[in-house]
C-alpha cells in the first residue's frame, strides 16, 4: 500500500475521530496527516513525510484552531437578541409617553414607552434605548430640555 493512501487514511480516522472530542485537536493532527499524505504523493522521503506532519499539525495548532475556537464559542462579551438593541439610537414614529407610543429601532418598528413619565416626545425626535421589556423599547431624549435643567439644579 504506497505511504500517500496510509497518510491519507490515517487523515481521516482523525478527522472522523474529532465528532467525539469537538476540541478541534485531533482535527489539526488530521490536518498535518493529509499535507504528509501529500508530500508522500509527491515523493518526498518517510523522514519529510513525519516531519511535514508535525509542523503542519503544530502550525493548525497555534494558528488556525484559537481562531475556529473563537468562532465556535462565542465569549460573555458578545451581546445578542434584545440586549444588543441597548443603547441603540431610535427614532420616535408615533408620540412616546410613560405609556405609549412607537419607534423605529434597529429597522424594525417597536412600541415604546418614556423612561421619564414626564417626558412626551413627539414624532421625529431621536432617543436612545435604555432597556427592552418584554416587546417595549424603554427610550428617553436625553436632549429634553427639562433633563438638562434638572441635571443642572442637582449639580452642586
Amino acid at each position: 500500500m504506497p505511504d500517500w493512501l496510509l497518510w491519507l487514511i490515517a487523515a481521516g480516522v482523525f478527522a472522523a475521530a474529532e465528532a467525539a472530542t469537538l476540541t478541534l485537536v485531533l482535527l489539526m493532527v488530521g490536518g498535518g496527516a493529509a499535507a504528509a499524505a501529500v508530500t508522500a504523493a509527491l515523493g518526498g522521503p518517510v523522514l519529510l513525510q513525519f516531519a511535514v506532519a508535525i509542523v503542519v499539525t503544530f502550525a493548525l495548532l497555534g494558528v488556525v484552531r484559537p481562531v475556529a475556537q473563537r468562532h465556535m464559542l462565542p465569549g460573555s462579551g458578545t451581546v445578542t437578541g434584545a440586549e444588543a438593541l441597548i443603547g441603540r439610537t431610535a427614532v420616535v414614529l408615533s408620540t412616546v409617553d410613560a405609556t405609549d407610543g412607537r419607534v423605529r429601532l434597529n429597522g424594525a418598528e417597536w412600541s415604546a414607552r418614556s423612561l421619564d413619565e414626564q417626558q412626551v416626545l413627539p414624532a421625529g425626535r431621536e432617543v436612545r434605548v435604555v432597556q427592552i421589556s418584554g416587546a417595549t423599547a424603554v427610550v428617553y431624549d436625553e436632549t429634553d430640555d427639562r433633563s438638562v435643567a434638572q441635571n443642572e439644579e442637582q449639580a452642586p
